[in-house]
């Protein structure tokens, strides 16, 4: 049995096999075929953190593969209200096939996973958003301009960030990351990445310039400037992350033809202008469909790994 809950636990094979499920399931819908894969099982989706594209990503993808989806926010459910997140897992995992969490401290999907008798998947955390970077990288690989290339994050050194090191590191592309001072990325989490890509033959720089990060990237990507939670440091983020809006401008020093990505929701005039996402809308929100493959792709690779 496998849990998803970093890219770090991951081969490039195995990355690579999920997104070729996912692709393929993706195929077979548009076509008209429905893969009941998983039929008859469960996915409980704990939401600890709201959001519009992991509850129905999910819930469509367990529908459309033939399973059923429960919605479990914090009201409904003792998680957080004196229940220990250890007993939780024990319940619920006797009950359904697989749990999703979306939630804030990593350690706590982690210890969920520990006493879980069925594969977790790491829908969102502060650390890690793999199941984004799932989609992320199928959809570069469907425009086909995820041969040779060299990826420029421009932002906070958040989840997203952090993911996007782990998958360069595993995956062996390049990537420079560029970040105000003061909100880089982890330093423990730069550090395991490093010594992956060693293996992996990826580059990962990290700067302070986001001009130098986008300078000849065949790829370029944002976030949010102020994550789920932080609501409080908006105005100060705003003052602090002056410069590294991704706008025509800035698009202009990558590579004629460059791809640009955002995981969504897009606050434009912040970290990405309205002229940049309109035009490369079609590719976001190709991005944003596959987070419905991609994840389907993974609970099936999950599922079968159960029985092994």
């Amino acid at each position: 049995m496998r849990h998803f809950l970093t890219l770090k636990d991951f081969t490039k094979e195995e990355i690579l096999e999920i997104i070729d499920i996912g692709l393929e399931i993706k195929k077979n819908l548009k076509a008209g075929v429905y893969n009941y894969e998983l039929k008859n099982k469960t996915l409980a989706m704990i939401f600890e953190k709201s959001s519009t594209r992991t509850r129905v990503s999910f819930e469509t993808g367990m529908f459309q593969l033939g399973g059923h989806a429960l919605f479990l926010s914090n009201r409904d459910i003792h998680l957080g209200r004196g229940e220990p997140v250890k007993d939780t897992a024990r319940v619920i995992s006797s009950m359904c096939d697989m749990v999703m969490i979306r939630t804030f401290e990593h350690s706590m999907i982690e210890e969920f996973a520990a006493y879980s008798k069925v594969p977790v998947i790491n829908g969102l955390t502060d650390s890690y958003h793999p199941v984004q970077l799932l989609a992320d990288y199928m959809t570069l690989v469907e425009y086909g301009v995820e041969k040779n290339m060299v990826a420029a994050y421009v932002g906070d050194g958040n989840n997203m960030t952090h993911s996007w090191i782990m998958l360069a590191a595993k995956l062996g592309f390049e990537l420079r990351v560029a970040t105000p001072k003061g909100y880089e990325v982890d330093a423990k989490i730069l550090k395991e990445a490093l010594e992956i890509a060693k293996e992996s033959g990826a580059v990962i720089k990290t700067m302070n310039d986001p001009k130098e990060a986008i300078k000849g990237a065949t790829v370029v990507t944002t976030d949010t400037w102020t994550s789920m939670g932080q609501e409080d440091e908006k105005e100060e983020r705003i003052k602090i992350f002056k410069g590294f809006m991704v706008d025509d401008d800035m698009m202009s020093l990558a590579q004629n033809g460059a791809r640009f990505l955002h995981c969504l929701p897009a606050y434009r005039g912040l970290e990405v202008s309205e002229e940049v996402f309109e035009k490369h809308s079609e590719i976001v929100f190709d991005e944003a469909e596959n987070r419905l493959h991609a994840q389907k792709g993974l609970m099936v690779w999950l599922d079968k790994r159960r029985g092994l």
